[in-house]
């Protein structure tokens, strides 16, 4: 029998245990990275808010459950267990879950897995409780700043083995890397490795904060954690193809332009959904949830504003239009070949009609440009599509009693990753939103 499959029977029957060690009012299954510190932060949270004072919590490794007794002596539990994204997609089918945690977007098998209960990709289903970055890291004492993206794959294939063959001192590379059924690892699978695999003899762990420690402690060491678990490790800029190296950082992960940002869901289906369910998700993605998020060390979707460099080779008019500007940390997305707004932008729009209502920012001229991949059209078409996204947003925003001030297309131009892949020309078919 082989290997893979000997694991994938003792994953899933450990699952099933884990599964059957709970009772509670409210379920979640799914990803470690959600489920590690910021689902337990959001329950308790949301049971202080829900006037459950007196909260007791229980952690056996994987599962949490936190339990709140109110004054009137009612009791509400509420149990996580985390084993990876994958695992709450099949809790949600097995209407084990109420709600599925992940770290990220829904594939299209599951879609189809779970299409009994509506469709589980669309706004009805799928929330962003925060944006995270996957940063890259190695040892404090080495000496580069910045890697291409294509350098890691060479690295975490194990094509480069020695720090040499990529601008850093002579000496071999030790790759650390999370497990297979983490969705941090599935999402820089699919980021970084493609069709390749991870070389073999790879240290792998489940525990963002392992990794790190082990890199810490090597300094021929580089490994991959989510943004919050950096810690005693040094996190590197990415560059993707043509585009510029960007740091993680709150704002470039908010703003989604850094390569390996991604974002953090919860999936409510909408046929399953209960009254407690629906309650609990509103709370992750209001501004009380937002600040949750920030409180653990992840990026929250809360507006703010920041004076940013431009590129050398940006348009000339597009430079004359932000002199003077700051960019505020969110980008409108679309679907490709499309002025329709993907899932979280949708929602995006309240967040900028809150944050324009701000006393500050009263008077303020709002400004919309709107930017396409290479791949989508030729550049006359291109800039005519680029336009109807920047269009599309500004109409959301006046039906909201917003008026922009300014509102441009710049076709494919000022690209923040490559357009060399899905991932990349998703990053550059965007809407940025500036204040003067």
């Amino acid at each position: 029998m082989r290997l893979a499959h000997v694991l994938g029977i003792a994953l899933l029957a450990a699952w099933g245990m884990a599964n059957a060690q709970f009772e509670a009012d409210l379920k979640l299954y799914g990803s470690d990275t959600v489920g590690e510190g910021l689902a337990p932060a959001l329950i308790k949270k949301w049971l202080q808010k829900e006037g459950y004072a007196q909260i007791t919590e229980k952690h056996d490794h994987s599962v949490h459950i936190l339990t709140g007794i109110n004054r009137a002596g009612k009791t509400l539990t509420v149990g996580l267990e985390a084993l990876g994204s994958s695992t709450g997609f099949k809790a949600l089918e097995s209407q084990v879950a109420h709600i599925g945690m992940s770290s990220r977007h829904i594939k299209d098998s599951e879609v189809n897995a779970l299409k009994q209960f509506g469709r589980c990709d669309t706004a009805a289903c799928e929330y962003v409780i925060a944006l995270d970055g996957i940063a890259v890291i190695v040892n404090p004492k080495n000496p580069l700043q910045q890697l291409a993206k294509a350098d890691l794959k060479r690295i975490f294939s194990g094509e480069v083995k020695n720090w040499s063959q990529v601008g850093g001192k002579d000496g071999p590379i030790h790759v650390y890397a999370l497990d297979d059924n983490s969705g941090t690892y599935d999402t820089f699978r699919s980021l970084v490795l493609g069709k390749a695999q991870l070389v073999a003899g790879a240290k792998r762990d489940a525990v963002h904060s392992v990794i790190a420690e082990m890199v810490a402690k090597d300094p021929a060491g580089i490994g991959f954690v989510g943004l919050p678990f950096v810690e005693n490790s040094k996190s590197l800029a990415i560059a993707d193809g043509d585009a510029h190296a960007i740091v993680p950082d709150a704002f470039t992960v908010a703003t989604e332009d850094y390569v390996l940002a991604r974002r953090l869901f919860f999936y409510l289906p909408e046929v399953t959904a209960t009254p407690l369910a629906n309650k609990f998700v509103e709370f992750a993605v209001s501004d009380a949830g937002q600040s949750v998020a920030e409180e653990v060390g992840f990026v929250s979707q809360e507006v703010m504003g920041s004076a940013m460099s431009v590129a050398a080779d940006a348009p000339e008019e597009y430079r004359a239009l932000i002199n003077g500007a700051q960019r505020l940390s969110l980008n409108f997305r679309f679907l490709p070949g499309t002025p329709t707004l993907d899932n979280k932008a949708q929602r995006d729009v309240k967040r900028l009609k809150e944050f324009m209502a701000q006393p500050q920012n009263k008077g303020k001229e709002l400004m919309l440009f709107g930017f396409a991949d290479s791949n989508e059209a030729m550049p006359i078409v291109s800039l005519q599509l680029s336009t109807d996204r920047a269009d599309a947003v500004a109409d959301l925003l006046v039906k909201e009693g917003l008026k922009p001030g300014k509102v441009r297309g710049f076709g494919n131009v000022v690209a923040v990753a490559s357009n060399d892949s899905d991932a990349g020309r998703a990053k550059n078919r965007r809407v940025e939103v500036w204040i003067r």
